[in-house]
């Protein structure tokens, strides 16, 4: 292995590694759009305006106005990726090292819910979910180690909100957020034999932060509303560490990471007594993350600085129900998601491009008037092949000092969801 100097290693390390605080993740950049079954099944269209149980609390929370009593839902999604990297014109010796596997990983993704009608004009509610995350996974020895081994994004939400029903056509609703970001990132920090273990840096830090979300709903009557919701950016400063796998200092760092804002309209229309039709159309401010600069809490000096230039991106859906009997509502749905990465910057953190949603599910009540129920939902997503082109026109000897990693990322994602309704 070759060695420099401890700071182009830790430039190396840190870089590559803060670098993917964006990754392959279940909506455009490393958003995590699975946060109910019940949603899921229309690929969660029209999310703003369908109040389909007390998951609206995150979803809009001006949609508590319409759930009287006290309601709750527990839901639980599996998140199965494949994504796989073909190489093309990657420089040697590391061409020689593979294809890295299967960089996809599974994650469980739990949500949690709940609503109370206190009366007819004011309603409560709580979300504890995960708006973002990752996992992903590359061999060790691989043609693009020196750019990523592992990423693991993970993120604790917890979202108090109101909401108050002004008349029979309008309701509001708005909430707060405390949220904690944890991260860890792995690459290798230089070449060996294949008898010697790869050497490999690892950040890993956190922090908490807080935001906001407002709501609003339009009932035009005649089974028609319209539903507007925001969610603020988040902005946090992330306190790490960098270690090695091998004789060399640890540092501690940080990095300033601005998660994106959200803005969402939701239409929602009952056609007649078996069947709903939602559509939405979402942006997302990716652009809020356009670089990303490490640097040193004991000196303030910068380690690395990472070009990302996300741009903003959106996203647009429609979905149906169907009431098929008394105990069974069938769903569908359709979406397409547009990634927030440019092809010159996309790294294996982060193999993103745009995407197609195909979504199915259900709904069991099992009597009429049942306090129970439960919803299940199947998505399947292919995305559109992404290019590899590493290391981007004008790039710092940092980032070229990785390597040229050219080639092709192929990926598609399975995920399946049930939940628990309930209402008391």
């Amino acid at each position: 292995m070759t060695i420099r100097t401890n700071k182009t290693i830790a430039a190396l390390a840190v870089g590559a590694a803060f670098a993917a605080t964006g990754s392959t993740a279940l909506a455009s950049g490393f958003q995590i759009q699975e946060q109910s079954a019940s949603g899921l099944g229309v690929a969660y269209s029209g999310m703003a305006a369908a109040v389909q149980d007390a998951s609206t609390a995150f979803w809009n929370p001006a949609g508590m106005s319409l759930l009287p009593g006290r309601q709750g839902v527990a839901a639980l999604h599996y998140i199965m990726p494949s994504t796989k990297y073909t190489n093309t014109a990657s420089t040697l010796p590391l061409a020689a090292f593979g294809n890295g596997g299967q960089g996809g990983e599974s994650a469980w993704v739990p949500a949690l819910y709940g609503t109370w009608m206190i009366n007819p004009q004011w309603s409560v509610g709580l979300a504890v979910n995960a708006p973002f995350g990752l996992a992903t996974e590359w061999d060790s020895r691989w043609v693009g180690q020196l750019h990523a081994i592992r990423s693991e994004i993970e993120t604790l939400n917890i979202n108090p909100s109101v909401s108050f029903k002004i008349n029979q056509m309008f309701s509001l609703g708005a909430g707060v957020s405390y949220q904690r970001l944890k991260a860890e990132f792995t690459n290798a920090v230089g070449v060996t034999p294949p008898t010697v273990p790869t050497p490999v840096g690892k950040v890993e830090g956190d922090d908490w932060a807080w935001g906001f979300n407002l709501g609003g709903l339009v009932d035009f009557g005649q089974g028609t509303r319209l539903g507007l919701t925001y969610r603020s950016q988040m902005s946090y400063t992330v306190d790490g560490d960098l270690t090695f796998s091998v004789p060399l200092p640890a540092q501690q760092v940080k990095a300033d990471v601005k998660l994106p804002d959200t803005f969402s309209i939701g239409l929602s229309h009952q056609f007649n007594p078996q069947t709903r039709v939602l559509a939405d159309w979402t942006w997302t401010g990716w652009n809020s993350i356009p670089e990303l600069r490490i640097v040193s809490k004991a000196t303030g000096a910068t380690i690395s600085n990472t070009a990302l230039n996300f741009n903003s991106s959106w996203r647009m859906g429609v979905g149906v129900e169907y009431q098929l009997n008394q105990p069974w509502l069938l769903r569908a749905g359709l979406a397409y998601d547009k990634t927030p990465v440019q092809d010159a910057f996309r790294t294996p953190r982060l193999p993103d491009e745009d995407r197609t949603w195909l979504s199915i599910g259900a709904r069991y009540v099992p009597a009429p008037g049942s306090n129970v129920w439960v919803d299940f939902g199947y998505t399947y997503i292919w995305m559109k092949n992404a290019s590899s082109n590493l290391p981007y026109a004008g790039a710092p000897a940092a980032e070229a000092g990785r390597g040229v990693l050219r080639g092709e990322y192929k990926a598609n994602i399975n995920i399946l969801a049930a939940q628990v309704g309930f209402k008391f």
